[in-house]
């Protein structure tokens, strides 16, 4: 072992996310390199990823971090000691062994999920690499075409949209500078559109930094984006395309078997129509969590109407967990699979979950949490496995702009071979 990669001290610390909850930091130190990776958290779950530790109790309203602390600091740091930070899988391998458990939950997703990414930091940076060169390979090129939830709805955000997320997709860029500088022109004539029909107190943001005015339906949101887009001088559906995320388990009732939106019950078959319409009317191209996350049958229906035209993107249905992948791709549930490398734990099994699904021909889109944090980990992730689409919140929030600043420098350092694909990447079926 090359003594200036072993890894020599491990440390754990409390940290906070954008929403002021605390959070798990972690620190890898090898004789010349140093990583840290701070994880984030999610508001919209799914009941099948990696459990966070929290501590409970009133400190914190309950969501404390002292317990994986500990952990952290008694249990993992001196097993990792000694360690070559190159071996990554040997470390996640140790991490996942030490937990015990299908879910992360006596360890802490949070904990593992942190400890996992500063230890990759840390042999980068011993290398003298820049992250996604050393996770990803001299090939590492394709800067992703960013995707920004500018209109925040469901457990976002405190209007009656139900959707989640409403989604400006500027995917007629010819660089991901040029997408970056579009977005923000867009985004901020949607603040003038959304104040002059709403009132000036409509256009506070929600927690991916996009806007959350008291609208009360998609078609709404879907509306003043639209006009927003105009205003700035482009064209829906040359230069910018929407997006959709409706996070629908959120609003789905296990015991009516229906799914409420906007005020109206709706059955699977009723809201796979409301998709359509919506597909036709608003140049839609992306379209995640559509349905339950347990019901692959209707991620299958919509994907066999749609997929010539729509990335039909699991989230809720995977949980960045290769076991629930291969059902859907068995099932031809989806053409694209969300990665978060928080909901499975280590950057081990988040790249193996990558490496699952491109295979499989589906397309991981790199997405960040609603309660992120200041560390740019998935923009260097992004481009080292060429996912080719960054999903990382409006361009407002220190903790959504640093990926996208990150981003910026990768297109920088990589200069003339820094490769864009624009609307490429959703072209996409299975």
């Amino acid at each position: 072992m090359d003594e200036d990669f072993k890894i020599k001290q491990v440390k754990g610390l409390l940290a906070l996310d954008s929403r002021g909850n605390p959070t798990v930091k972690a620190i890898v130190k090898t004789e010349r390199g140093i990583g840290v990776g701070i994880s984030p958290s999610g508001a919209s779950k799914s009941s099948k990823e990696a459990v966070e530790l929290r501590d409970g109790g009133k400190k914190w309203n309950g969501m404390g971090t002292s317990i994986a602390l500990s952990k952290l600091n008694e249990v993992i740091a001196p097993r990792l000691v000694g360690i070559d930070s190159r071996k990554q899988a040997e470390a996640d391998i140790l991490l996942v062994a030490l937990d015990g458990t299908s879910n992360k939950s006596s360890l802490g997703g949070n904990t593992t999920t942190a400890v996992s990414i500063a230890t990759s930091k840390a042999a980068a940076s011993t290398a003298g690499l820049e992250l996604f060169e050393y996770l990803g390979g001299v090939g590492s090129k394709v800067l992703p075409t960013p995707i920004l939830n500018v209109i925040n709805g469901g457990v976002h955000a405190g209007n009656n949209l139900s959707f989640q997320e409403h989604i400006l997709i500027p995917a007629g860029a010819g660089s991901f500078s040029e997408a970056i500088r579009m977005a923000v022109e867009v985004y901020k004539n949607l603040k003038e559109v959304i104040k002059e029909k709403y009132g000036k107190n409509s256009v506070n943001v929600g927690d991916e930094g996009g806007y959350a005015p008291p609208m009360n339906s998609s078609r709404e949101a879907f509306e003043a984006i639209s006009a927003a887009i105009k205003k700035a001088g482009y064209s829906l559906g040359s230069e910018f395309f929407i997006g959709i995320d409706p996070a629908a388990s959120e609003f789905y009732d296990k015991e009516k078997r229906k799914y409420i939106v906007e005020g109206k019950e709706m059955a699977t078959a009723d809201l796979l129509e409301y998709y359509k319409e919506l597909v036709d009317e608003f140049s839609i191209i992306y379209l995640e969590d559509p349905f339950d996350e347990d019901d692959f049958e209707a991620f299958k229906e919509i994907t066999k109407e749609l997929s010539k035209k729509v990335l039909i993107v699991g989230d809720d249905l995977y949980a960045t967990n290769v076991t629930y992948l291969r059902q859907g791709i068995e099932a031809r549930a989806t053409n694209a699979a969300l990665v978060k490398v928080n909901q499975v734990g280590t950057v081990t099994e988040t790249l193996n979950y990558v490496r699952v699904a491109k295979e499989a021909g589906m397309r991981p889109v790199v997405s960040h949490r609603s309660g992120d944090t200041e560390d740019p980990f998935i923009a260097d992730l992004a481009v080292a496995i060429g996912s080719g689409i960054i999903k990382t919140g409006a361009p407002a929030r220190s903790e959504r702009v640093s990926k996208y600043n990150r981003l910026l420098e990768i297109e920088s350092l990589l200069g003339p071979s820094a490769m864009f694909l624009g609307k490429e990447p959703f072209l996409r079926s299975m």
